[in-house]
C-alpha cells in the first residue's frame, strides 16, 4: 500500500482548507438574515416598531384590514401593525417625507391592494410619493405606521402631535379616530414627538 505523498497531503488540507472558508461564510451570510423593520418597509409595512414598519414597505402587494382594540375598530396591515393618517396631509396627497417618512413609515405596495373583512375597497387607493412609490390610501388619506409600535395592535402613535400635525388611526369609514383611551368619546390629549430618538 503506497503511502500518500507530501503534495497530495498538502492539497488535501489545502481542499478542506477551502471547503471550510467556503461553509463559514456562507453560514455568515445566511445568519446576516434580512429581518423586518417597519416599515415598512420599504412597505407592505411595521412592529416590532423596526417589524411594524417593515411591514408595509416595499412589499408587491399589500392588504388593509381592519383591527378592534381599546380605540375602537381601526385600520392594520394583514398583520395587524396599526396604520394612521396625517391631519396635516391634503386628500390624495403624502406632506410626510425625510425624516417624517423615518419615524412614520408609508405604506406602499408595487402591486394589488387588496381590502380586508371589514375595509371597504372602494376607498383604497394610492398617491404618488415624492420619491416616486406609490403609497396607499384610504378614502384619501395617505395612510402611515408609526415606528414606536413594536407589536401587533399597538397604538402608541395615536394622538401624537408630530413634524406639525396630529397623528390618529382611521376607522373603516375613512373617519379619524380621535380617542385618547378606551372610553371612545374622551378628549384628545396628543403627546409631542419632538423628544423621540428615531
Amino acid at each position: 500500500m503506497q503511502r500518500p505523498t507530501a503534495r497530495r497531503t498538502t492539497a488535501r488540507a489545502g481542499a478542506l482548507a477551502l471547503a471550510l472558508a467556503g461553509a463559514l461564510t456562507l453560514a455568515a451570510c445566511s445568519s446576516g438574515g434580512s429581518g423586518g423593520s417597519g416599515d415598512s418597509g420599504g412597505s407592505g409595512g411595521a412592529p416590532a416598531a423596526t417589524g411594524a414598519a417593515a411591514t408595509g414597505m416595499g412589499a408587491s402587494g399589500v392588504e388593509v384590514d381592519e383591527h378592534t382594540g381599546a380605540l375602537g375598530t381601526y385600520l392594520t396591515d394583514s398583520k395587524g401593525n396599526t396604520l394612521y393618517l396625517f391631519v396635516a396631509d391634503p386628500s390624495g396627497k403624502s406632506t410626510c417625507s425625510g425624516s417624517c417618512a423615518a419615524a412614520w413609515p408609508p405604506l406602499t405596495a408595487t402591486g394589488d391592494v387588496k381590502a380586508g373583512s371589514g375595509v371597504d375597497a372602494a376607498k383604497l387607493t394610492t398617491v404618488a410619493r415624492s420619491d416616486g412609490g406609490k403609497q396607499v390610501a384610504y378614502d384619501g388619506h395617505p395612510l402611515y405606521y408609526f415606528v414606536k409600535d413594536t407589536s401587533a395592535g399597538a397604538t402608541t402613535g395615536q394622538g401624537v402631535d408630530g413634524f406639525g400635525a396630529l397623528w390618529w388611526v382611521v376607522a373603516p369609514s375613512g373617519s379619524a379616530i380621535t380617542a385618547t383611551s378606551g372610553s371612545g368619546g374622551s378628549s384628545p390629549s396628543p403627546t409631542d414627538d419632538s423628544g423621540y430618538n428615531y
